[in-house]
């Protein structure tokens, strides 16, 4: 995907599903209480679906509308949750239980989205499933491209202890803010 894909078409495609996907974040700002979160997060949508071509390109950041991240996992943080047992789930990476219970709530809501967006009169269910499908398959390639971190880069021999630690700690943090 790197090779075959000139970097512009990656970060347009990055950009799509960011935009596509601020339904999480909003979801998520809104059970953290974070009402500032809420509106940065309809105003990004409405700026980048409209200005930025469907979510192609990314004129909200330049005009003061940072992208909230949050996720349910946060969401369960602040709410005072503990992380439970640090994991490093298949091709999925570092987790904890409860980010992991985080991420299937966060799923079920993309999905649910995803369905409302994909409901078209005129489709019929076989062209919405190929569409639904192909989306959730360029970005999983796409997702998985933006991580720079491989595993036996470091050439620490502490490398598992090394990551958990960074994971951990960058979750913490998140959940403070």
């Amino acid at each position: 995907y790197q090779f075959i894909t000139p970097e512009p078409a990656r970060k347009g495609v990055t950009n799509f599903f960011s935009n596509l996907f601020e339904i999480r974040n909003f979801v998520n700002n809104l059970l953290q209480g974070k009402a500032e979160g809420c509106v940065n997060t309809v105003f990004r949508f409405a700026f980048n679906s409209t200005l930025g071509l469907g979510g192609l390109l990314d004129p909200a950041t330049e005009m003061g509308f940072p992208e909230w991240k949050e996720d349910f996992g946060q969401t369960l943080g602040v709410w005072g949750l503990g992380p439970g047992p640090y994991l490093v789930l298949p091709v999925l990476g570092p987790s904890t239980l409860r980010d992991t219970g985080g991420l299937a709530v966060d799923t079920v809501i993309e999905s649910i989205w995803l369905d409302a967006v994909l409901s078209v009169p005129d489709w019929e269910n076989s062209t919405e499933n190929a569409v639904s499908w192909s989306l959730t398959g360029l970005r999983t390639i796409n997702t998985r491209s933006e991580v720079q971190f491989r595993y036996y880069e470091t050439g620490s021999p502490f490398e598992y202890e090394l990551v958990r630690f960074i994971y951990l700690k960058d979750r913490q943090l998140k959940i403070e803010q």
